[in-house]
């Protein structure tokens, strides 16, 4: 049974969210913008004083620098940004948690579901590390992609609201799905660390003032991988309870479907990135290069194999 007037308040809440995510988009650009370089060493503005040169000399006027307002600026804009992310994510949730209550099970059950869960998953990564570390600087690149993400999910593959297919009526569904979610969440926020540690990189070496607002190259580094040695065991679960559900579905714990045989091409891409940085000692251009391979071949997974190629989980669909 589908309950309509839930499914309508489920979309009317996710693209409240898209605006909101666009508003928060625009503020977090502008912090950007009033953060630069450019604009943080902006000349001071001169402020004449009046001053006299000992006792009853003549006044002279003295030149005073001004507080600069652009970085007031970027200050306002970063708290607006985040609260604005923060209610985005909040409508967003409140969204996908109608879409399940209308259909009485967990929504992401179709691609529309499950891309609306992963951009949520990425926004909740965001905001969860935003807790632990000073990492607004992130937002913009974040929110973008999830801003895009929906955009592609309600307009290209949205699906009404409706009951599962007796395959997906697993409570192994329920588990796998959400480590993969989660997984997809943090690979897109580690992908994105990836990148600005390279431009970062490159502006060091070329002391260029690009993205000078950013923290030093080998921080992003660490950061991108600490993400990613957080994502892999849970994604080394998704693999796993997928191999269970297909047992349970289809008889069979592997074989070799297309998206089984991406996901674990996935899975070893990931290993390999990790593998490489505590054993031979990847760090920096070589170790991003490899963390976002594999962030192509979940990509590859989710959207060629799930809307080109056919196979058993073409269900998933739109």
């Amino acid at each position: 049974m589908v309950h309509e007037n839930l499914a309508d308040v489920s979309d009317r809440l996710i693209y409240a969210s898209i605006l909101v995510y666009a508003l928060a988009m625009l503020a977090l650009c502008a912090e950007w913008a009033f953060s630069s370089r450019r604009f943080a060493a902006e000349a001071v503005e001169a402020v004449p004083v009046k001053a006299l040169v000992g006792a009853g000399g003549p006044e002279v006027a003295e030149i005073l620098p001004a507080a600069p307002p652009a970085r007031e600026r970027a200050e306002k804009f970063g708290r607006i940004g985040l609260s604005l992310a923060v209610l985005g994510f909040l409508l967003h949730l409140g969204g996908m948690a109608c879409r399940g209550l209308a259909v009485d099970r967990v929504p992401w059950g179709n691609m529309y579901e499950f891309s609306s869960m992963s951009a949520l998953a990425a926004m909740g990564v965001f905001l969860a590390l935003t807790r632990k570390y000073d990492i607004r600087w992130l937002g913009v690149f974040v929110v973008t992609p999830v801003l895009l993400t929906l955009g592609l999910a309600v307009t290209v593959l949205y699906t009404d609201a409706q009951q599962l297919q007796p395959a997906l009526q697993s409570y192994w569904l329920v588990i796998h799905v959400i480590a993969a979610v989660t997984s997809a969440g943090a690979f897109t926020v580690g992908a994105a660390l990836s990148i600005l540690y390279l431009v970062k990189e490159h502006a060091e070496r070329t002391g260029s003032a690009t993205l000078s607002r950013l923290p030093a190259a080998d921080a992003l580094d660490r950061i991108a991988y600490r993400v990613h040695a957080f994502v892999f065991p849970l994604w080394t679960f998704a693999v796993i309870a997928g191999a269970i559900w297909a047992e349970n579905a289809w008889g069979r714990y592997w074989g070799w479907d297309p998206k089984e045989t991406w996901a674990f091409i996935t899975w070893v891409v990931y290993a390999a990135y990790l593998h490489a940085r505590a054993t031979a000692g990847w760090k920096g251009r070589r170790a991003a290069a490899v963390a976002l391979t594999g962030f192509g071949c979940f990509l590859f997974n989710y959207f060629v194999v799930n809307l080109v190629v056919t196979g058993l989980h073409s269900y998933a669909g739109t």
